[in-house]
């Protein structure tokens, strides 16, 4: 009779949690507008996409020798790891320099 009852009061307890968390989610605004405004006020440089492995935070802040900081055969231990790779080694990318458009006294 015991379990009985506390198998009744988790799911009671769990169906309103799944309910609350439905209707929250539902009224919450997904307007891009707000998600921009959000990222302005608090100075957000970049849109973190993970916050498990250095080298998946963001591609842009990744440094070299992060997927490897175990050592390089080592297997993948954090989930988003297998959907972004870390950056590739060497100069894939080019610095440009812009003149300056400002004009000197």
């Amino acid at each position: 009779m015991i379990r009985a009852i506390a198998y009744l009061a988790l799911t009671t307890f769990l169906a309103a949690a799944t309910t609350s968390l439905l209707l929250v989610g539902t009224t919450q605004s997904s307007d891009p507008s707000a998600k921009r405004q959000l990222v302005k006020v608090l100075g957000i440089s970049d849109l973190s996409l993970s916050s498990e492995a250095r080298y998946t935070r963001h591609p842009t802040q990744a440094d070299v020798f992060a997927a490897f900081q175990d050592f390089p055969g080592a297997f993948e231990h954090f989930p988003t790891g297998s959907m972004i790779p870390p950056r590739p080694i060497g100069f894939a990318s080019q610095v440009r320099i812009q003149p300056s458009t400002e004009k000197q006294d």
